[in-house]
Parts: structure tokens; sequence; C-alpha cells
């Protein structure tokens, strides 16, 4: 959902959307504009723009997939329960599983005013407003973990008990899928995390990819307005959504734009502890990150990298730099050791 957009993918039937949302939505003015919304998600997204009013359309791709996969009627779902809570979340308005519409299920959102912003040196902000923009990232993180899934009809939204568990022999199978090389310290990693599980199973709504790319600020002040890209969302434990949103700090900005070796004082960001501080000052459940759950996190990235890379070698990856992303693998898996080895302190 960011600021630059390409051109709509070929095949998207504007004439039969256009009298559904006409049906649909009363007092729609004049002739509807499609723009694809550039970035990497998989799931399509749309700005549809009427004279008087903007939406943002996200469909299932075309073509086979997996059952369970890419399914914007949960995506609608999360937002939707969360639409009352006070988490930013683009306000939704109507979910299709007719494929006779534009080939696939899709749903529609209002559209945000905002900026989304994939660089975490977050370039053009004042000091002042680096630092306000990550304390608001982690009250909004925060934020969401507060939220009784069951007070907001989203108990069966997931499988809460044994989550780590479940992650852990999840990514383990997928790298044993993808994998193109051997990595010993993978193997240390599928070795020692089930080994040092944490004794606990709190649950939570999970966004499953929280990072500041899957954010929206707002268009002039230094603080979130929404939270976007649900297609991860489950219930789970809430330090797995800290432990993803804090990989910026074990990473450099050649790996997947992380914050390790850029001056950050001078820059106004905070450091780790104060980001976890301004999260565990709003999030309630009393519960801090140990090293497991940033090695869980690390892990996890380094195997979704390698799927790319194996994608890239098998010629159908989406990304054009895909080969070059995919050697990100092996430093991730590395960055996950010197957590578990105690390199890097947490």
């Amino acid at each position: 959902m960011s600021n630059v957009a390409s051109p709509p993918a070929p095949g998207f039937d504007l004439g039969r959307l256009d009298p559904f949302l006409r049906g649909r939505l009363p007092g729609l003015q004049g002739e509807p504009r499609i723009e694809r919304i550039a970035g990497g998600q998989s799931n399509p997204t749309f700005f549809v723009t009427f004279a008087n009013r903007r939406l943002v359309l996200r469909k299932k791709p075309d073509g086979p997939i997996l059952p369970s996969a890419h399914a914007v009627d949960r995506e609608y779902r999360v937002l939707t329960a969360l639409g009352a809570t006070g988490v930013p979340v683009p306000r939704t308005i109507l979910y299709s599983d007719d494929e006779e519409i534009i080939g696939t299920p899709f749903y529609l959102m209002e559209r945000l005013d905002g900026r989304v912003v994939h660089d975490n040196a977050l370039p053009g902000f004042e000091p002042a407003e680096r630092r306000a923009v990550y304390r608001s990232m982690a009250e909004t993180l925060a934020r969401l973990h507060a939220v009784d899934p069951a007070a907001v009809g989203l108990a069966d939204f997931g499988r809460p008990a044994n989550y780590f568990s479940r992650q852990i022999a999840r990514w383990t199978r997928q790298w044993e899928l993808s994998k193109t090389r051997d990595l010993a310290d993978i193997e240390r990693l599928i070795d020692w995390l089930p080994a040092h599980l944490p004794p606990d199973d709190t649950a939570a709504i999970v966004h499953g990819d929280f990072r500041l790319g899957n954010l929206m600020l707002h268009p002039a002040e230094p603080r979130v307005i929404g939270i976007l890209d649900w297609e991860l969302s489950t219930l789970g434990h809430p330090l797995a959504d800290l432990a993803h949103a804090a990989m910026a700090w074990h990473s450099t900005p050649a790996e997947f734009g992380g914050l390790v070796g850029l001056d950050r004082e001078a820059l106004g960001i905070p450091d780790e502890a104060e980001f976890l501080r301004a999260y565990e000052a709003n999030g309630g459940h009393g519960l801090r990150l140990q090293p497991f759950h940033h090695a869980m996190a690390l892990f996890r990235f380094a195997v979704i990298f390698e799927g790319i890379a194996a994608r890239a070698q098998a010629g159908n990856a989406s990304a054009d730099n895909a080969a070059l992303v995919g050697r990100l693998s092996a430093r991730f898996a590395r960055r996950a050791v010197e957590v578990i080895e105690g390199i890097v302190h947490v």
C-alpha cells in the first residue's frame, strides 16, 4: 500500500467490477481509475479511485494456489474485528467471494491518506521525528497485542497453544523443502530452538510481519495511522511479533534494511532497549524478549530467504533481485547463532 503505483495487471476486468461497486456502494461518482500498487505483496493490491471516493482492493492471485494460501477472507475478518478496538487499521467496506467479478475473491477497504516508508533509517525525517515514529510503532504493536481475541470474535482465528513449537516444526520442514545448500548455522538452530522453548503459552492476535514497511504513517506527523498487509495474521505468541519488529537492530542496511552500523544517536533512532521499553510500557502482559525469541525470528527469516533463493534457482521467483536476496539466508542464520552464543547481548 505504498504511494508508488504501476499499471493494472493484465486481465483485470473493470467492466464487471464497476457496476458491482455502484450496486453495493450507492453514490459513487465519475469513472473509476485502477492502479496496481507496487511492492512485494503476494496478494495483488489496487487503488480504486472514483471522483468522490478512494478505495483499496486486495484479491487473491490469479491461477492455481494452495487451498489455505492468500486467504483474503481472513484479512478482511481480522481488519473488520479490529476496526472498533482503537488499533489503527483501514476501515473495511465489503468482501466478495464471487469469482465472476474479477476472477478471484477480493475485499475493499478505505484508502488511508499517509506515508509508507520502507527504509528503517527514515530518510527525510528529523531526529526527533524518527524517535517518535519508533515509539509509535512500539505502542501500536502493544495496542494490538492488548486486544482480547474472544472479545472481538476472533477466539477461533488460530491455534494459540504450542505456538513456538509448531513454528519451529513448520520452518524446519520449509528449510528441508527449499534449501539450496547445507548451512551449519541452520542445523545448529534446528537443534537449539526446540531445546530452549519458553515455558509459556501466552496468546494474542499477531500480525505476522510487523515492521516499518507494513505501517502507514500520518502524512505530516510522526505517528502510525494504519497497520497494513495482514496476510500472515493469526493467534500466536505476542513476542513473535515483537522479535520480528526488533530484527532491524540485528541486521545491517545491506541485510534487508537493518540498523546495525548506522549512527543511530545522530539519526535520532532509539536503541533496541528503548524500543522494547516503549512496547513493554503499553503491552500489559509483562513478558520480555529472550534470546530464544530473537533467534526464532532470525531463523524464520533465514528460511524465508532460502525459499527465495530456491525459487530464483528454479527460475520462477517474482522479484528481479531474488538471487541476491536469497543469499541473506546465511547472514540471518549467522545472526541467530550469534544471539544464542551470546556474541550479541539481548
